[in-house]
């Protein structure tokens, strides 16, 4: 693969077809979890983990796969690979199992996996479905700790509260409490604090969009020729 490829595969999962923020993919999880940074970097890792994963066992299997059945069988993969990374997490990391509840096992109906799966993994190489896979819960995992710090430091005036919860006791300080005396803003640690901090980085995605586009707009021609040719490939 061409480190093109690479590059390629790179922004797509982290911008130009970012999950949560442009396909809109995962939703639930994302807006229900992100109540602190720790939560949010927390599933994120464990759907950047599923993403990879289900990619690799969808694209080395890919030729053995019925197409009729290939939906079901990628479920049943999918629902496999969550259930060893929750049994880990229950083992390992038990107070953030306990914090994302229902929202870990419910990966396995997270749309953006299902969807790889069946629109790229199922007919690319290992190597490019494995990149994928990664580049894709990367974006993912980026937005879920984004808004995470976003909705905590306004609803708490803290960063990372419960980093323990995640790196074990020794992370207990790494809570950065950014407000000192901060009484605290509710709106933002509720459902509807996390449907308009998605709608602010969406906005901002759109708007640094808009600029870029206008800033490539106003070069030479064949500068522009070139960049659109680069980005229809």
């Amino acid at each position: 693969m061409s480190e093109q490829g690479f590059i390629g595969l790179m922004k797509n999962g982290l911008w130009h077809n970012n999950q949560g923020l442009v396909a809109l993919l995962g939703l639930c999880p994302l807006l229900a979890v992100t109540s602190t940074a720790s939560n949010g970097l927390g599933l994120g890792l464990a759907t950047m983990a599923t993403l990879m994963v289900t990619n690799l066992i969808v694209s080395v299997t890919r030729h053995w796969l019925r197409s009729e059945i290939r939906i079901p069988m990628f479920v049943l993969i999918i629902a496999c690979v969550v259930t060893a990374i929750e049994l880990l997490m229950s083992a390992h990391l038990h107070q953030l199992y306990l914090a994302l509840g229902i929202f870990l096992p419910l990966i396995v109906t997270n749309c953006a996996i299902i969807g790889r799966a069946e629109a790229f993994a199922s007919k690319q190489p290992v190597r490019q479905a494995l990149i994928d896979g990664f580049a894709m819960g990367l974006g993912f995992l980026a937005v879920l700790v984004v808004l995470g710090c976003v909705r905590e430091l306004i609803g708490y005036g803290t960063l990372f509260r419960g980093a323990d919860s995640l790196f074990g006791p020794a992370a207990a300080g790494l809570t950065v409490t950014v407000f000192a005396d901060y009484g605290g803003f509710l709106l933002a640690i509720l459902p509807p604090g996390a449907f308009v901090g998605l709608a602010l980085l969406i906005a901002l995605k759109n708007k640094l969009d808009s600029v870029a586009r206008s800033v490539r707009e106003s070069r030479p021609g064949p500068a522009v020729a070139e960049e659109r040719a680069a980005d229809a490939c």
